[in-house]
């Protein structure tokens, strides 16, 4: 089992910048990927950007070259860095770990919310 905690969400103007950060715990396993996605409200969950463990990286074409995804291995931590925010980048932001099993797990959430 794999426990995901989030921490880094909040309200920002948009233009801001926000960080959000996911730490992986739990026993006997092993994560391939890493990744962001997020849900605003009507709305089906989006991949915002993910990343293997060699680094490769994924981006929607909606945040590329504002948001910069990163991990720490050694940590089983995820980094999502977004500057630029526009109001359209307001959802609840799900960070996703995949195990080499291939199990998915999810964060809880955490809000962010960009105003104009």
């Amino acid at each position: 089992q794999v426990q995901l905690v989030e921490s880094g969400g909040g309200l920002v103007q948009a233009g801001g910048s926000l960080r959000l950060s996911c730490a992986a715990s739990g026993s006997r396993f092993s994560i391939y990927g890493m990744g962001w996605y997020r849900q605003a409200p009507g709305k089906q969950r989006d991949l915002v950007a993910t990343i293997t463990r060699s680094g490769t990286t994924n981006y929607a074409d909606s945040v590329l070259g504002r948001f910069t995804i990163s991990r720490d291995n050694a940590e089983n931590t995820v980094y999502l860095q977004m500057n630029s925010l526009k109001p359209e980048d307001t959802a609840v932001y799900y960070c996703n770990v995949l195990t080499t099993s291939l199990v998915n797990y999810w964060g809880q959430g955490t809000q962010v919310t960009v105003s104009s």
